[in-house]
Order: structure tokens, then C-alpha cells, then sequence
């Protein structure tokens, strides 16, 4: 493989383990080390439409007659990661409530039994991600691939562009947003991160910086996504977008958490009108899966082959597993627990595997729903020792497959839980976590059962939520 592939593929992986941090079905089992039975997912292999990239040719089949509302929905990817779902998500329930829609993506698969538009191509990907890791300026560069875009706005109409994650190698905002200002659409920006209001970085909860409520200047993680290798344009960027997001008369942002909102409100975005509509998981997908003692039932054969039969398992979930998601914080945990405990870390790397102490049983990805549901259901506490995060959606999932959740203080992370289902503890109090462990499993019948995890959850459900974007905010505007 040549170094220009290989940087490619880099530049891709640095996009998608930001985005995809909580993506649970980017999991793999595949390669464990201790689990080595289970099998692979196996992908779906449906049709999907295919449009040109020719404007004319992508709504030929689209009836121009049609009254309904048009909605033009932007995100990097539609048809993998969390908020890739979200979009292929929205679209059908906006199109079941009558609306006209299109997603236009940057990167990856297209989504199934969508209209769509590519944004660009791999090599525009390949040339924004090089030339931002070397100035520091991601965002700015694709200049044609975005002047290719506004060419299909302007066929298909839109009465109302959605925005999502803008960034990823493949838009430049200056140019979106000039004709964003210039035309005056309706315009509804969701942020799954804090990248809209700083000059560099996606998060800055992990090293405590304030310097976005200011001016954003001499960047402390320019090695974090999205990497920057030579330059330092973090202030230059911050008042260019500043000046670039800032004015429009009939933009709405949407966060998925209330922490993401009181962010907002104290950065250079706080004039505009803000909803909170928290992300939803499939409850179809997501449930709590029996445990039946027979061959062929995953949990039982789960418990089974890794000796868990009788032990309090306590799971972790992330994609990528790295210091900021409390990888750290599982270790020290690990060295506190008793034997009637097991600590189990799912989607680590190969390097990860290999070096995790024998106290911790590491899992890699997988494909796989089936087996994250098992795995979910099997166990007892979901443990999110997350250091920063924006509304992880690990804990709906585990809370879906009737688990309850130890979370720190930390984002939103909290905000999913209640005290039926969850206990919340102070950033980095591994004895605050040893103490919830206990309290949990002092409490069970009584408190943090599955019927309560459950019910809890459906308070997240998709269909419930993708309402509320339809009534709170497209239909509002």
C-alpha cells in the first residue's frame, strides 16, 4: 500500500473516530482476544438508489409540482455513525410527514432508500485533510466541491437546509455560508459538538479551556481532531467564523443536549434561537435480550466461555477507547474491585488489546447489533467513565437493553439519567464509582431494575423525537 494511501485512510479515521466515538454498532467482536467464537456481522446488501452527481440528473425523478415543504439535509456521512443515522433518520420521518426531501453527504457509503448528493469526492477529502494538516485552516478549503453544491441548493429549492456536522474535510464554510447570508434560507443548524464556536477543536471540556468565550489563540490540542501538524491559525479561524455564523436572520440551532445549549449561549452563537431536542435510539434494535441456558443463546454462551457466571459484569463501551473516554480510569477501577466483579471494555484497538491487564477482558468491534444488544443485556452496569462528552448515546442503549448506568460529571452525560436507572459521580471519584457499584447492587428489585431502565429509555425514543424536530422546530418555522 502506498504512503499516499495510507495518509488517505488516516485522514478518514481521524473524522471518524471523533464521530463515531459513540457509536456503538462501529463495535467489533471480531478480534478479541477473549471471544474469539462469536461471528461476524454480516452487511446488508440491499438496493439502494443511485443519482448522478449532475443536478438534473439527481431530481429527475422528483415531482416539481409537489407543494410539500423541501428539506435539504447536510451532514459529512449518511449512512454510517451516530449522527448519520440521525439524518437518514430525520428524512423519513420528515418525509412521512409530508416534506420533500434530499440529503447531501461528504464521505463514505451513501444512505439506503434516500435521495442523495455527494458532495465533492475522495480526492477533495484527500486535499482539504492534507492541506488542514498542515495549516490548521479545516474548513476553508473545497471551495469547488461547495460551489457544485450550491448549484443543486439552487435546483432543488429548499424551503428549509438543515445543517449538521460541516466539518470533516469536505465543505468550505466561508462559501456555504456567503450564500447562506446572501440568499436568505431558512436554515436549522444541529450541533453534535462544540466545533461551530471555537477556532480549532471539537471538545475542550478534558483540558478545562475558556478561550472560545473570548477568542480562541494558541491552541493546547492542535494534535486533536482535526489535526494540525504545523500551524496554529486557531485564532484566525475562530474570528473568521465568528463573522461567517453570526447574522443570519432565520437560522435556528438545535443541540441534543441542555449542556451543548448553555455552551452555545455563552459563545459568540447565543443570539439565536435554540432548542433542545436529545437524540433517539431505536427501540425496535435496542431491547433487553433473555438469557436462556441453552447452547446457541448468546448470553448464556457469553457468561459461559469467559467465566462471568455468578460475578457482577461491568461493561464499557467507546470507539475509540483513549484517555478522554476514561480508559485510564477503567484500569485504576480494575485494581479496586473484588472478585465477585468483572470488568468488561468493548471496541478496543489491537495495540489496546494487547496491552490491557489481565484484570479487564477486552473485547474489539463489531458489526454486529445482535451481539451489542447481548452484550448490553448481559451485563449489570453500564460504567461511562467519560471525561467529555456531548450526549453519548451508549447510555440510551445500555438503559434500551435494561442496564443502568454509572456516568461522571462530565457534558451531557448525565442528562439521560434519572434516580431510577442511574447514579451520577463526581469526574475522576473512582471511589464515588466503587460506592455506586454497591448501591446498585444492594438495590436491585427495589431500584435500577430493567422495567425502570426500560421506561426510562423510551423517553429516548426515536420516533418520539424525530416528532419533536418535526413539531419543535421544522414545523416552526
Amino acid at each position: 500500500m502506498s504512503k499516499r494511501t495510507d495518509d488517505y485512510e488516516e485522514l478518514y479515521d481521524d473524522y471518524e473516530e471523533m464521530e463515531q466515538q459513540e457509536d456503538i454498532s462501529a463495535v467489533s467482536l471480531s478480534h478479541n482476544i477473549r471471544n474469539e467464537y462469536i461471528g461476524q456481522g454480516t452487511a446488508d446488501d440491499r438496493s439502494r438508489p443511485v443519482y448522478s452527481r449532475e443536478a438534473h440528473k439527481v431530481f429527475s425523478s422528483m415531482d416539481y409540482m409537489n407543494e410539500n415543504k423541501r428539506v435539504l439535509l447536510i451532514n459529512t456521512v449518511a449512512a454510517t455513525g451516530s449522527v448519520g443515522r440521525i439524518v437518514t433518520g430525520l428524512y423519513h420521518a420528515l418525509e412521512d410527514h409530508g416534506y420533500e426531501c434530499l440529503i447531501a453527504y461528504g464521505r463514505g457509503e451513501p444512505p439506503e432508500d434516500c435521495r442523495y448528493y455527494r458532495i465533492g469526492s475522495d480526492t477533495d477529502v484527500y486535499i482539504h485533510g492534507g492541506l488542514s494538516r498542515l495549516t490548521d485552516r479545516q474548513g476553508f478549503y473545497s471551495t469547488s466541491a461547495t460551489k457544485a453544491l450550491i448549484r443543486v441548493i439552487e435546483d432543488f429549492d429548499p424551503d428549509i437546509i438543515h445543517l449538521h456536522n460541516i466539518h470533516g474535510y469536505y465543505l468550505n464554510v466561508r462559501t456555504l455560508f456567503d450564500y447562506l447570508h446572501d440568499r436568505k434560507r431558512k436554515v436549522i443548524w444541529t450541533l453534535h459538538d462544540c466545533w461551530a464556536f471555537t477556532g480549532h477543536c471539537s471538545h475542550f471540556e478534558y483540558i478545562g479551556c475558556m478561550k472560545w468565550q473570548t477568542c480562541c489563540d494558541s491552541c493546547e490540542q492542535l494534535n486533536e481532531y482535526p489535526k494540525s501538524m504545523v500551524m496554529d491559525n486557531s485564532r484566525r479561524n475562530f474570528l473568521e467564523k465568528k463573522v461567517l455564523f453570526t447574522g443570519l436572520k432565520n437560522m435556528t440551532i438545535v443541540t441534543p443536549s441542555q449542556w451543548l445549549a448553555e455552551r452555545v449561549q455563552q459563545s459568540f452563537l447565543k443570539d439565536y434561537p435554540l432548542v433542545v431536542v436529545p437524540t433517539g435510539i431505536d427501540l425496535e434494535r435496542f431491547y433487553p435480550m433473555p438469557e436462556i441456558r441453552e447452547k446457541g443463546n448468546l448470553i448464556f454462551e457469553l457468561k459461559r466461555r469467559m467465566g462471568l457466571r455468578g460475578k457482577t459484569i461491568l461493561l464499557g463501551v467507546a470507539n475509540p477507547w483513549r484517555e478522554r473516554k476514561g480508559l485510564n480510569q477503567f484500569v485504576n477501577l480494575s485494581k479496586m474491585i473484588d472478585d465477585r466483579t468483572a470488568i468488561i471494555l468493548l471496541g478496543l484497538d489491537d495495540d489496546q488489546l494487547s496491552e490491557l491487564p489481565d484484570s479487564i477482558i477486552g473485547l474489539a468491534k463489531t458489526d454486529s447489533i445482535e451481539e451489542l444488544v447481548a452484550i448490553y443485556s448481559m451485563a449489570d452496569i453500564y460504567v461511562n467513565l467519560t471525561l467529555e462528552d456531548t450526549f453519548p448515546t451508549t447510555n440510551l442503549e445500555a438503559l434500551a437493553c435494561g442496564t443502568p448506568v454509572i456516568t461522571f460529571k462530565a457534558g451531557g452525560s448525565p442528562e439521560s439519567l434519572d434516580e431510577t436507572c442511574g447514579i451520577v459521580v463526581e469526574r475522576n471519584s473512582i471511589q464515588g464509582v466503587l460506592a455506586a457499584i454497591d448501591k446498585i447492587r444492594s438495590s436491585r428489585g427495589i431500584c435500577y431494575t430493567q422495567e425502570m431502565c426500560v421506561r426510562r429509555a423510551e423517553y429516548y425514543s426515536r420516533d418520539y423525537r424525530f416528532m419533536e424536530y418535526i413539531q419543535e422546530v421544522y414545523d416552526m418555522m
